[in-house]
Order: structure tokens, then C-alpha cells, then sequence
């Protein structure tokens, strides 16, 4: 199965399947959706395509820490069950999936190259040939292109095209923004995967799939940060003129704010994880003394008295934490080079972005407007599945409509070509086109 798989249905539109698996430290979602061609959207007009939730499967994560696989059996557990609920509910089989990455350490670098055209018409292999060029500079030892996108491209001294197929000149340049990972941690997601009887179509980058779902069109057009807080990383997403342009991750997350709070109050984990849901706040109030919080006691003996605490000393603990996060978020966008192309648009995602006075936090620390991004444009998600936790599997699904001008390296040395140039991409291109 490729990831968009046409279903055989002469004289109508043609629909096909998408597969997704998110793969993060808290949780393991697959979602199976059916995609149909749509009329131009102006809330959403980047999207081609409808999309439908036919079956979806939800787990919590085992043999994940910080984006990274240390159990091999128990995060294949995890993976098999999420597949096999969406598969049953969707009454179908997968083969092969989209998959997220946030693990490796990702990098990003802009590169430029450029061909001689000779005064013909740009066609599909001179831009075939400008990608290739631009992702050969990326290559290094250890480290796996992820993304190899083009920002926009130049013909002569014409910079700032978008499409420069059929336009005549004598140069043909490119600036690309690459981004790269770390091998190992790639490899063991995928060996992961493939224990588990599937084959990965393509992994995409967290940051990238949950800006995708969460930013609306004028955000990434006019330029915007997308910060995905998720269970075990924090990821940082950049777009500018439509275009995903810079991310960076760090392996800290909501996961961390919980154990905090286990050590802080000499609690269990998932009994500060309950008093993190139900009580926390990134944010202090004047009625944190005087509110009391009871927590359980760590001893299984029934005599045991639960302690009684000033939610204020939770709040404290929680905010030391997201503080840190957030500072090393606003250093992480500062020292990028885009704090200026960002402005003052900020969108916060990922399930650890529900903690409550949160926005008002990053509003603090960060210094830009901030508001929290839900997965947009997708019909047939449950309600529990509609929140910011689940913008990077939403944005999975969104990928193959905006794959546009991508080359690709992968494992095995082989080279997925971008749109236009006879590649799997060039495939999803083609589907999408001729589902009009």
C-alpha cells in the first residue's frame, strides 16, 4: 500500500487512504483517513484534499523516552495495538505508513545551488537536478536528511519564485532548507516499525507535521513559530511565505513536569499526573495558600494519611519547569536568526500545552502574542482526539497534499525524488492532480 492508496471507482472522483502513526513518549496514535478532492478553501487554501477518520487507534506509549525507542518489544506493543484498533475500525489492513520524528537532535541549514539552463524553459528534470544539488551539500556521516525542501528559487537574478517551471533563463538557483537528524535514532524507529509487520512510506519531522495542523494559512504566509510541547520533547517550528523554514527540538516535555511533581510531593507517578491535570497551573494565583491539595500517599498501607498541601507548592515545582522550557524555546527561536520573521505570532501545541495558565506563561517569556493551535480541517475525529495533543498525527495526514519540491535521502541510499520528477512523491502529486 503507498500512502495514498486510489480506490478503483470509475466514472467518480478518485479518494484514497492515508495511513498515519504517531510515535511520541506519552502516547501511540494511528489514524487511517480517507482523502477526497475539496473545492478551494479560503480558511484553508493550502489544503487539496477532504479529509476523513475511518478508524483510528490509541495507546499509551511503552519503550519511549524523549522521542527515542529504549524497549524495542514494548513500544513494537504499543505500536501493534494502536495499528490493529484503527485497522479494525476502518475494516482494512495496512502495509506501510507516515510516521513522525522528534529525536536525533535535528538541525537545520539553508543551502543554495544552481544549474545552467542555457536559455531553455525550466522542466521537471532541471528541477530535479537543482534539489539533488542543494541536498548533496547536506550530506554528512551519522546524520540522515529528514527534509529537504525548497524555500524558493531564483532564475538569474529573479529571486523569490515559487514555481519556476516553464519560465526561461540561463541560471537556475535554489535555496533549500535542509533539515537533519541523527541516524540511530531513525534506524531504531523503523526497525521498530518493521518488527511490527509494517513498513515506513515516509517519516516526517514533529515540528513540521504539528505546525502543518495548527497554524491557519496567514500565520505561516506572514511568518510564525509553532511550539509542540509534547510528553518527552519540545519542538520549534518555523514558517515564513508558506514555507516550513527552521526547527529544533529539546528532549524535555510534559513527562518531566510530572516527574517533578512525584519527587517534589513524594507522590506515585500517575497520582501526580492526576493532581497535574486536575489542579496544576503553570501560573500563580493570590488563592494558591489558602486552595488545598490532597495527595495520596506513596505506601500501599491503608493507614496511610494523604497529605495535605498548598496547591501553591505545586505550582511552584510545575512552574519551575515550564519556565525552563520556555526560556530555552525563546533562545532556541532568538539565536535562529528568525525571532524577527516570527514577529509576534507564537502558536503552542502538543498535549502539554493543555496545562492550564500556560498561554499566559509563554505570553511572559516568550514576549509575542501566543494562542493555543487545535488540529483544523479534518472530519470524523472523536472529541477526546480534537486537542492540541493531537496536531502532529493530524499534520502526518496533511503532509502528502503540501509534499510539493522535496528530495529526499534515505536509509538504504536510495533518493525519494520530488514532485514532478517520476518519484514516490512525484506518485502523491500525480494522485493528487488527477483527483480533480
Amino acid at each position: 500500500m503507498n500512502w495514498l492508496t486510489p480506490q478503483k471507482n470509475q466514472g467518480a472522483p478518485k479518494s484514497g487512504v492515508v495511513t498515519v502513526l504517531d510515535v511520541g513518549s506519552s502516547k501511540v496514535c494511528c489514524i487511517i483517513a480517507r482523502l477526497k478532492p475539496r473545492e478551494e478553501s479560503a480558511r484553508l487554501p493550502g489544503r487539496t484534499h477532504k479529509m476523513q477518520v475511518i478508524g483510528i487507534g490509541h495507546q499509551k506509549s511503552q519503550g519511549v523516552k524523549g522521542g527515542v525507542i529504549v524497549d524495542l518489544d514494548k513500544a513494537e506493543q504499543a505500536i501493534r495495538l494502536a495499528v490493529d484498533a484503527a485497522e479494525r475500525m476502518a475494516g482494512l489492513t495496512v502495509e506501510s505508513l507516515i510516521i513522525n520524528l522528534s529525536a536525533g537532535r535535528l538541525k537545520s541549514d539553508t543551502f543554495q545551488a544552481s544549474i545552467n539552463l542555457g536559455g531553455h524553459e525550466v522542466d521537471a528534470a532541471d528541477i530535479k537536478q537543482v534539489l539533488a544539488a542543494g541536498s548533496r551539500q547536506a550530506m554528512r556521516s551519522e546524520r540522515e536528511i529528514i527534509h529537504s525542501l525548497a524555500v524558493g528559487f531564483s532564475l538569474d537574478s529573479e529571486r523569490g519564485i515559487r514555481d519556476p517551471r516553464g519560465m526561461i533563463g540561463e541560471t537556475l538557483g535554489v535555496d533549500m532548507h535542509v533539515l537533519t537528524g541523527d541516524s540511530a535514532p531513525q534506524r531504531n524507529l523503523e526497525l521498530c516499525i518493521n518488527r511490527a509487520h509494517l513498513s515506513v512510506e515516509r517519516m516526517v519531522a514533529t515540528p513540521y507535521a504539528s505546525a502543518l495542523a495548527a497554524l491557519v494559512d496567514d500565520e505561516a504566509e506572514m511568518g510564525a513559530a509553532c511550539i509542540d510541547m509534547g510528553g518527552g520533547t519540545t519542538t520549534l517550528s518555523v514558517f515564513a511565505e508558506g514555507k516550513f523554514i527552521y526547527a529544533d527540538a529539546i528532549p524535555i516535555g510534559g513527562g518531566h513536569v510530572t516527574h517533578d511533581m512525584a519527587r517534589g510531593l513524594s507522590a506515585r507517578l500517575e497520582d501526580a499526573e492526576r493532581l497535574k491535570v486536575m489542579h496544576g497551573s503553570a501560573l500563580q494565583t493570590g488563592a494558591d495558600d489558602r486552595d488545598i491539595v490532597s495527595v495520596p500517599p506513596m505506601g500501599g498501607d491503608e493507614n496511610d494519611v494523604p497529605l495535605q498541601i498548598p496547591r501553591a507548592v505545586m505550582t511552584r515545582i510545575i512552574r519551575a519547569r515550564i519556565d525552563e522550557t520556555l526560556e530555552l524555546m525563546r533562545d532556541k527561536l532568538n539565536k535562529s536568526g528568525f525571532g524577527n520573521t516570527v514577529g509576534k505570532r507564537v502558536v503552542l501545541t502538543g498535549g502539554a500545552s493543555q496545562l492550564a495558565g500556560l498561554p499566559d506563561a509563554a505570553r511572559r517569556i516568550l514576549g509575542r502574542n501566543v494562542r493555543i493551535g487545535r488540529p483544523l480541517g479534518i472530519a470524523g475525529l472523536p472529541e477526546a482526539a480534537k486537542g492540541p495533543a493531537f496536531s502532529a498525527v493530524v499534520g502526518l495526514m496533511i503532509y502528502p497534499q503540501v509534499a510539493g519540491f522535496e528530495s529526499r535521502r534515505v536509509g538504504n541510499g536510495m533518493r525519494i525524488k520530488g514532485t514532478g520528477t517520476g518519484g514516490r512523491l512525484h506518485k502523491v502529486g500525480q494522485w493528487i492532480r488527477d483527483s480533480f
